[in-house]
C-alpha cells in the first residue's frame, strides 16, 4: 500500500483502488473521505488539487466497514474469584488493532465494585479518543444497576446508553429473575427506545443452565413486546442452546454469537462454526450478530460454582473469526453483515456498519482478495488509527 506525499494542509483523504465490501461487494472503486464522513464512492475523481486531499493507493486491497462489537467489558470484567481476578480496562488500541471501530460496553457479574458511573466514564473516554463507543445500562442483577434509578430514564437522558444489558438468565450467577420482573425490565427498555429513537434492546447473558431461552419464549408468548427487543448473547456456548436460538431468530429476535475460544470436544460451537450453521439453517441472515466479550472473564466452574481456570476475551477475536470464515471459502459479502450492518441496524446506529455516502468514515483495510492477510489499516471518523498493521494512536495511558 503506497501513500502519496502529504500536502501542506490536508482536509480530505482519497482512497484509490479499494476492493469494497460495503458489506455488499462493490468491486474496485475510489473513496473520498472528509469531515469524518464518506463523501463520494466511484471509479474516478478529478480536480482534487486545490482540496489538499491525501491520496492513498490501496492497490486492490479489501476495504470493509469498521467492525461493531456489541458486547465488550470496556472497564474490565471478572472478579469472580476475588479482587485480584478483576480484569483491567481495555485500552483503545486493543480495539483498533482488532478492526473494531464501534463498541458497546457492558457490566457483567460484578456490579458491586464496577458501577454505571465507571462504565459511562470509560465509554466517554473512548469517545474522547476518537472511537464510536456506547453502553448498556445494568448488568447481571435484578433490579438493574442504573445511573438515574430507572432503566427508562438512563436510556432517555444518557446519550451513550442504547438499552439494557447484559442481564443474566439461565446462569448460577444471575438474580434468578421471575417472568414478571423480566417483562418489566424489557418493557422499560422498549419504552426508553420509543421515547428517544434509540435501540431500546434488552441484551441478555445466557449461562449454561438447563432453562436456556425459555424465559424469552414465555415473554414473547405472554406480552405484546416485539421480538426485536430481546437480544440473547453467548448462544453458541452449548449446542442445544444454539438450536433454541435458531428458533428465536426465526421468530424475529436477533441472536448474538460470542467469539470465544472453544476446546476440542467441548459442547459448544466457535463463532465461525456457529455462523456457518446459522446460515445453513435458513434462519434470517439479518438476525445474527457476533461480539467478542472483549475484556470479560472467560471462567470455567466446577460443580460447586468454584472457578477452576479463567481466560480473558479479546476484541481481536471478531476479526480473527471473520478472516477464518473467508479463508475457508465463505464469501466476504455473505458473512460480513453479522459483524457490521446487522449490529448497526439492531442498535439503530445509522452512520455505522456500512460504507456509503454520508456514513461515518469508519473503515478497515485488509489484504487483497484471496489472501489470508490480516489487518493493514484502520480509519475512524476519517482519521488514521492503524497503518501498516501498527497503531498510530493509542489511549492516554497506553505504553508506546
Amino acid at each position: 500500500m503506497t501513500t502519496a506525499p502529504e500536502a501542506s494542509v490536508q482536509t480530505m483523504t482519497l482512497l484509490r483502488h479499494a476492493d469494497i465490501y460495503a458489506p455488499e461487494a462493490l468491486g474496485l472503486n475510489d473513496v473520498l473521505v472528509g469531515g469524518g464522513k464518506v463523501l463520494w464512492i466511484g471509479k474516478e475523481v478529478s480536480g482534487l488539487g486545490t482540496l489538499h486531499a491525501e491520496e492513498v493507493d490501496l492497490e486492490g486491497h479489501r476495504l470493509i466497514p469498521g467492525l461493531i462489537d456489541c458486547h465488550a467489558h470496556v472497564t474490565g470484567g471478572g472478579g469472580e474469584a476475588g479482587a485480584h481476578t478483576r480484569v483491567p480496562a481495555v485500552p483503545l488500541s486493543r480495539f483498533t488493532l482488532g478492526g473494531v471501530t464501534t463498541v458497546v460496553g457492558v457490566l457483567g457479574t460484578d456490579c458491586t465494585t464496577r458501577t454505571m458511573r465507571d462504565l459511562v466514564a470509560t465509554v466517554n473516554g473512548l469517545r474522547n479518543e476518537g472511537m464510536g463507543a456506547y453502553a448498556w445500562t445494568g448488568g447481571y442483577p435484578v433490579p438493574p444497576l442504573t445511573l438515574t434509578g430507572s432503566v427508562r430514564d438512563d436510556i432517555a437522558f444518557v446519550d451513550c446508553i442504547l438499552g439494557v444489558g447484559e442481564l443474566a438468565i439461565s446462569d448460577h450467577r444471575s438474580s434468578q429473575p421471575t417472568l414478571n420482573e423480566f417483562l418489566r425490565i424489557a418493557s422499560d427498555a422498549y419504552l426508553g427506545g420509543l421515547l428517544t429513537g434509540k435501540a431500546g434492546v434488552l441484551h441478555l447473558h445466557l449461562g449454561n443452565g438447563p432453562r436456556g431461552l425459555s424465559l424469552i419464549r414465555e415473554a414473547l408468548a405472554l406480552s405484546e413486546l416485539p421480538p426485536r427487543v430481546f437480544h440473547p448473547t453467548h448462544v453458541n456456548r452449548r449446542r442445544a442452546l444454539f438450536e433454541e436460538a435458531l428458533e428465536l431468530a426465526r421468530s424475529g429476535c436477533t441472536i448474538d454469537l460470542t467469539a470465544f475460544p472453544v476446546e476440542a470436544g467441548e459442547d459448544a460451537w466457535t463463532a465461525a462454526e456457529g455462523l456457518r450453521r446459522y446460515f445453513a439453517s435458513g434462519a434470517p441472515p439479518e438476525r445474527v450478530t457476533v461480539s467478542s466479550d472483549g475484556g470479560g472473564c472467560l471462567p470455567h466452574f466446577d460443580g460447586e460454582g468454584r472457578i477452576t481456570r479463567m481466560g480473558v476475551g479479546s476484541p481481536a477475536s471478531l476479526l480473527e473469526t471473520l478472516l477464518e470464515l473467508t479463508a475457508t471459502g465463505e464469501a466476504m459479502e455473505h458473512v460480513l453483515p453479522a459483524f457490521t450492518s446487522n449490529p448497526a441496524d439492531l442498535l439503530r446506529l445509522s452512520g455505522k456498519g456500512r460504507i456509503r455516502m454520508g456514513g461515518d468514515a469508519d473503515l478497515v483495510v485488509l489484504g487483497p482478495p484471496g489472501s489470508t492477510s490480516g489487518l493493514e489499516a484502520v480509519m475512524m471518523k476519517g482519521a488514521w488509527f492503524v497503518r501498516s498493521g501498527m497503531a498510530l494512536r493509542r489511549g492516554m495511558f497506553e505504553e508506546p
